[in-house]
């Protein structure tokens, strides 16, 4: 796999400047650059390897190969189903099913989707590693998105510091809601007593959730959220602290006589292209556990 090209990029320089100011302002993190210098990377300027000390001129082509990344030590590569909706050099999206980790955990060393992941890229010689920006609970289904090198991975997550990566879920909740559209704007923190869980507390992060309901059950309520925070168990709590776990949840209060998983999907994943700039939008329609709710109980 090391013989195989590496990723690289290629910027145009459009001002007299040095090399490093420019990689900053090209979104190139300092972590990256020292990984470019130290991990096997080059930085060419017109064809030429210079250093970073290196004065631009207007017009320079700057090339930045980055090194091939390892997969971690703890992470093996496993052969098995994947439901790939887009790929390219940069990125990965994919329909992850319920009942899956995203990584792998003690309890479910096996068959996690970055398993999985990992298997793809080898089976498919892809000089990649792989950078999870959106991860899903066991139970969540839907879309999550990877990068395939460190670089990509931190362009995301200033995407989503600048909330131009959008994410949103459908669920199905306890309870009828009294109002059709509102939004949960509550702190969430780890729980005292507990390792995993998280509650709404007042020296929490600051998260918040946009609210609609598409549908009322006699029972429960069909409903499409917002993520405009990505906190732990986000929706889980915010939801539960208002009265209307979700179904499936019992960690949360949740009942399982009616779906047996958390009833909770990423549908629509939005984002900007961290190398072309274009917007991207994917869309995967509910896995059929959830869908049948609406259909058996219209």
């Amino acid at each position: 796999m090391k013989s195989l090209k590496p990723f690289q990029l290629t910027y145009t320089a459009h001002e007299s400047v040095i090399l490093r100011e420019a990689l900053n302002g090209w979104g190139i993190s300092k972590r990256t650059l020292a990984s470019v210098k130290y991990g096997g990377g080059t930085i060419l300027v017109n064809g030429e390897e210079v250093t970073v000390r290196h004065v631009l001129g207007i017009g320079d082509a700057v090339t930045v190969i980055f090194p091939i990344e390892e997969l971690g030590a703890g992470l093996q590569a496993e052969a098995g189903p994947l439901d790939i909706v887009y790929e390219d050099e940069a990125l990965l999206i994919v329909d992850k099913p319920a009942l899956q980790n995203t990584i792998p955990s003690r309890e479910h060393p096996e068959g996690s989707l970055a398993n999985l992941v990992a298997g793809h890229f080898a089976a498919n010689k892809i000089p990649a590693t792989l950078h999870i920006a959106t991860r899903l609970d066991r139970d969540t289904s839907g879309l999550v998105c990877i990068a395939k090198n460190r670089h990509i991975h931190h362009m995301l997550s200033m995407q989503q510091k600048d909330k131009r990566m959008k994410r949103q879920y459908e669920a199905f909740a306890h309870g009828i809601f009294e109002s059709q559209r509102f939004t949960i704007t509550e702190p969430i923190g780890r729980k005292g007593t507990s390792i995993i869980e998280r509650e709404v507390r007042c020296d929490g992060q600051f998260a918040e959730t946009e609210v609609e309901v598409l549908h009322q059950f006699p029972e429960f309520s069909h409903v499409k959220l917002q993520l405009n925070t990505g906190r732990t168990h986000q929706i889980r709590v915010h939801l539960a602290h208002i009265g209307h776990p979700l179904l499936g949840d019992d960690l949360y209060g949740g009942k399982r006589d009616i779906l047996a998983r958390q009833a909770l999907h990423c549908r629509i994943l939005e984002l900007v292209h961290p190398v072309s700039g274009n917007p991207l939008r994917f869309e995967a329609p509910l896995k059929a556990d959830m869908a049948s709710l609406v259909y058996v109980n219209r």
